[in-house]
């Protein structure tokens, strides 16, 4: 074999070992590219991943750090960069799913596709209550959320007083993004109330001379003294036999939201005479706001009330929750004296 012929065939088996070694490389930054883009990085450890309002890709790069929300941190951050997520940073609460690459977890945080949470509320008693309840469901915390029911410059926007507020967050089920700011959860609620007052439901309203705003604070009454949902009309036909005739309502749940203590089960003698504006047995007409967060069915008990000549109730005896109602002081009194009576033998004093 020539020197020629020698040079010739190991230059061939150059370029064929450097074509390899190249093909290897191509394929291992190949492989390496598609794993940093499209290989399982999602651990699992946690269902969702919570963007806060105002967070930087910084923010959001230690949240997945410290949570370990991903396996490999570095070459997630090397995706984010290379995908421009770090100036595409949307607030949210994101589903996570064990297995995700970097390139779908991006793509989803990017473009704020984010899941929705189901907000469900009723039977809270009070406005802190219901601040502290909400703020476990979205981002504004229950500070937030107070201060702009206590903001009479806020709420007037809406034609409410911070006292009678309360009645515009009708119980039902929502859904809503969880970085909703409590502006705009303010603004949902109001607008769900507005489709609730229909013209026909604010007809039924001004034919017992009540405002929208007057009829929840009845029924907020009404709600609070009936347990079962089928004596609401009688209920509130009574009370607004009372306010007719200009009679106190004397509700004894209003004495028992005035004294701010939920424990009482026997309204004494000495708790009526509690100065407050929520006390119906010191004060004429309604009280300046709801004493719970009324039901729909207790809304729509007083906008369809049992036309009935009922001006007396008391709880029954037999502790069944309902009511037994009387037109007279006679009747009344012996009716009374039954459930007291009843309240003795079970020693209850309080």
């Amino acid at each position: 074999m020539t020197a020629k012929k020698q040079g010739s065939g190991m230059f061939k088996k150059f370029i064929i070992a450097f074509v390899i070694v190249i093909v290897i490389l191509l394929g291992f930054t190949g492989f390496n590219y598609y794993q940093k883009y499209f290989g399982p990085n999602v651990t699992g450890k946690q269902e969702y991943l919570y963007i806060h309002t105002g967070a930087t890709f910084g923010d959001v790069f230690k949240t997945i750090q410290a949570e370990g929300i991903v396996k490999d941190t570095a070459s997630f951050g090397w995706a984010a960069r290379n995908m421009n997520y770090t100036t595409r940073v949307k607030p949210g609460k994101y589903r996570l799913h064990e297995g995700m690459g970097n390139r779908k977890l991006i793509n989803m945080l990017a473009s704020g596709t984010q899941e929705p949470v189901k907000v469900e509320f009723h039977g809270l008693r009070l406005k802190e209550q219901f601040a502290g309840f909400i703020s476990k469901k979205i981002e504004p915390d229950s500070t937030a959320i107070i201060n702009l029911l206590d903001s009479a410059s806020f709420v007037s926007k809406y034609g409410f007083t911070t006292d009678n507020v309360y009645v515009m967050f009708m119980p039902d089920s929502y859904q809503m993004y969880w970085n909703t700011s409590s502006e705009k959860f303010f603004k949902r609620m109001y607008d769900h109330y507005q489709n609730f007052w229909t013209p026909e439901r604010k007809r039924l309203a001004e034919a017992i001379n009540l405002t929208p705003q007057e009829v929840s604070v009845l029924a907020s009454i009404v709600d609070a003294e009936a347990l079962h949902d089928d004596e609401m009309p009688a209920v509130a036909g009574l009370y607004l036999n009372r306010l007719k005739k200009g009679m106190k309502l004397e509700a004894d749940p209003t004495v028992i939201f005035a004294l701010n203590d939920f424990t009482i089960k026997r309204v004494l003698l000495r708790y009526l005479s509690y100065n407050s504006p929520y006390n119906t047995y010191l004060h004429n007409g309604l009280p300046p706001g709801p004493i719970m967060m009324p039901s729909v069915n207790a809304v729509k008990a007083v906008l369809n009330y049992q036309k009935n000549d009922y001006i007396y109730m008391c709880a029954k005896a037999d502790f069944s929750g309902y009511h037994a109602f009387a037109n007279n002081p006679a009747d009344h009194a012996v009716n009374a004296h039954k459930f007291q009576q009843a309240l003795n033998d079970r020693n209850i004093r309080r």
